[in-house]
């Protein structure tokens, strides 16, 4: 069964984010807070939708998916990113992670989104295998840049003052 999250989920989102961050070999990454979620998920402006995959014999949480919209200039449309999709690993292979991306595609459909994009590392073999499997195409001619910590602070100090916005 897939569902749309609610506030009560908060603590088992948090805790298969550090599974999943764990996978992905970088747990000291996973610093999110249950507050910092709780406001990010359910607060006045939220920032992300969560799907919640549910075991039908069990009712246990099997997995998650994290998305948020996106726009793209080129087509003028609004998309769907999705930033974590993750199945716990007693429950793969019984069909979680494709009901999971079934939903967020429907959603898609429905809202009118023309893309739906999301990333995976290079070496997570299995993970490109079942994506490429559902007709997903791998984009290999971009490449992620991300500014964090002393950089994007660095970056910052040197900006500009922006009209219109509060200093």
């Amino acid at each position: 069964m897939i569902r749309e999250a609610t506030v009560t989920d908060v603590p088992e989102i948090r805790a298969m984010i550090r599974e999943l961050a764990a996978y992905e070999r970088a747990a000291e990454q996973a610093r999110a807070t249950e507050e910092q979620l709780r406001a990010a998920l359910f607060g006045e402006h939220p920032a992300a939708s969560v799907l919640i995959a549910e075991d039908d014999g069990t009712g246990e949480v099997a997995g998650f998916a994290l998305w948020f919209p996106r726009f793209s200039t080129w087509t003028g449309t609004r998309g769907m990113h999705l930033e974590d999709l993750y199945v716990r690993p007693h429950a793969r292979g019984a069909g979680h992670g494709r009901a999971l991306l079934a939903a967020l595609a429907a959603i898609c459909r429905d809202s009118g989104f023309e893309r739906f994009e999301w990333m995976v590392l290079d070496w997570n073999e299995p993970a490109i295998a079942f994506y490429e499997a559902l007709g997903a195409e791998p984009l290999k001619e971009w490449t992620m840049c991300r500014l964090t910590g002393g950089p994007l602070r660095e970056l910052a100090a040197r900006a500009p003052a922006v009209a219109g916005r509060p200093d």
